[in-house]
């Protein structure tokens, strides 16, 4: 009698995976039967509006620009009405971000960054952006690939949805698939999509491909800059989570059958949007100038050496060297009480062998500094840190690491590094600006070098007006044409 009831449950389960497994429907953007029997509609836009928040979160909030934000939404609401779903609700949101990327959570979210606003040149090339994540919430994408996860799984899955524990994990799948890869089916679904409702929209479709030829050569600059293969651009960034080809992208173009191009690009209102778009790091995370690392809102700053080329991550900030040297700063989570030297021992770095542990005093903060030395296959390096306490609930950590024959060579310069980190006065903090896209027109006698001597970025000055203009390597400026420069 014992085993009825787990017999009954089994018996349940079996036939809400065969009712599931007869759930294909065609779907009326794509004209194909598709899986989606285990999530609806309803639970899509239900999903939506529980991770918005946390997607805004994660992005450093929206953009506060009434007026982009508006323009955005304008031009992602014409695209959402010629599409098989207009009548959901759409939101369409500019996240604070200088990383170029875009996305979707079903039930009809879709973002993109002002990073990625910074690339493009015309309306038509951001209405291509958003057209094709309109694709994949009108495809469906997300709830095809939870219910195919959901046969995966097998009965231990369907269980939990069916005892009702498994509500969580479906958004929290949700979330993670809005910034993983589509499959390449998939991705070429959107591309199709895309392009019918940049038509009915009357945009030029050769849009898709132009911002994807930018966004290729951005990705290259970004891997010399990060001393990468710039030929492996495919393996990062946004091409990491839209595996896309321009080739790719002109056959969804062919695939489109019987709908003509539009004319509309929006090239001159879009460039007057951008004028005055933050570019690059927002004050409130800390701003790279040159070498220097300012944050005007925690009020402190440090410099790196020269040759040092510095990187403003998510949870530290990271100055790559030369032959593999780095310097790694953050903030320890939690305050400390004890003494500095003792923080580092016992708390930061507990599980290292220090040859030596010192007290410091950097510009009035108490400070320690330990180094010790690790040996790895492919020789020994030197690894120093420093932890200086700037008040009760600060605690500002440097982490130092260098092949052992070159740490005396670069001992001096990293110690200027460690002094360099002051304080800074709200007069100070208050002058410190974020860098700002500004649209010029081109006059006659303008070239690209004369252009170039204004861009208020330390390296990679041509090459970096050239990508986010859109110009080849060796392409002269058209007298009239509207260009971007990176203001100071």
């Amino acid at each position: 009698m014992k085993r009825e009831p787990q017999k009954l449950l089994i018996s349940v389960l079996i036939l809400s995976i065969m009712i599931g497994l007869n759930s294909c429907s065609v779907n009326p953007a794509t004209g194909d039967r598709s899986f989606t029997g285990f999530m609806s509609l309803e639970d899509e836009i239900k999903i939506g509006r529980e991770e918005h928040p946390k997607i805004l979160k994660s992005f450093n909030g929206p953009y506060n620009d009434a007026a982009v934000t508006a323009y955005v939404t304008k031009i992602g609401l014409i695209l959402a009405a010629k599409s098989e779903l207009p009548n959901i609700k759409w939101t369409f949101t500019v996240l604070n971000s200088p990383q170029i990327n875009a996305f979707a959570l079903p039930g009809g979210y879709v973002y993109v960054t002002r990073g990625l606003m910074a690339l493009a040149s015309s309306e038509a090339e951001l209405a291509g952006v958003i057209a094709h994540e309109i694709g994949h919430v009108t495809g469906r994408h997300t709830a095809q690939r939870y219910s195919s996860s959901i046969l995966v799984g097998g009965l231990s899955t369907a269980a939990g949805i069916f005892l009702g524990s498994a509500a969580s994990d479906i958004a929290n799948f949700a979330g993670h698939a809005a910034v993983k890869s589509y499959s390449r089916k998939q991705e070429f679904e959107a591309d199709t999509l895309g392009v019918r409702y940049l038509s009915r929209s009357d945009y030029t479709n050769k849009s898709m491909a132009s911002f994807l030829a930018k966004l290729r050569a951005h990705s290259q600059l970004e891997a010399k800059r990060h001393k990468k293969n710039p030929k492996k651009v495919d393996q990062g960034d946004m091409f990491a989570t839209h595996p896309r080809t321009i080739d790719r992208v002109e056959r969804a173009i062919a695939n489109a059958k019987g709908i003509k191009s539009g004319s509309r690009r929006g090239t001159v209102d879009y460039m007057g949007r951008l004028h005055n778009l933050v570019y690059g790091d927002d004050p409130k995370e800390g701003l790279i100038k040159g070498r220097s690392f300012i944050h005007p809102g925690m009020k402190f700053r440090f410099d790196v050496p020269e040759g040092f080329r510095l990187f403003n991550g998510p949870n530290a900030v990271l100055a790559k060297g030369p032959d593999g040297a780095i310097i790694q700063f953050d903030i320890a989570k939690k305050p400390y009480s004890g003494s500095i030297k003792s923080y580092i021992s016992n708390v930061w770095a507990r599980e290292a062998s220090f040859t030596q542990v010192d007290s410091v005093n950097v510009n009035g903060m108490e400070g320690a500094t330990a180094k010790t030395r690790l040996s790895k296959n492919n020789g020994a390096f030197d690894l120093r840190f420093i932890a200086i306490r700037q008040n009760k609930e600060r605690i500002y950590r440097f982490s130092f690491f260098t092949k052992a024959h070159q740490t005396e060579r670069l001992s001096l310069a990293l110690r200027k590094t460690t002094f360099s980190l002051r304080s800074m006065s709200n007069t100070e903090a208050q002058r410190v600006q974020p860098s700002r896209i500004l649209v010029k027109p081109v006059r006659p006698g303008d070239t690209v070098k004369y252009f170039v001597q204004h861009m208020g970025i330390s390296d990679f000055k041509e090459e970096t007006f050239r990508v986010i203009n859109g110009l080849r390597p060796s392409e002269k400026l058209r007298l009239g044409r509207l260009v971007k420069v990176i203001s100071d």
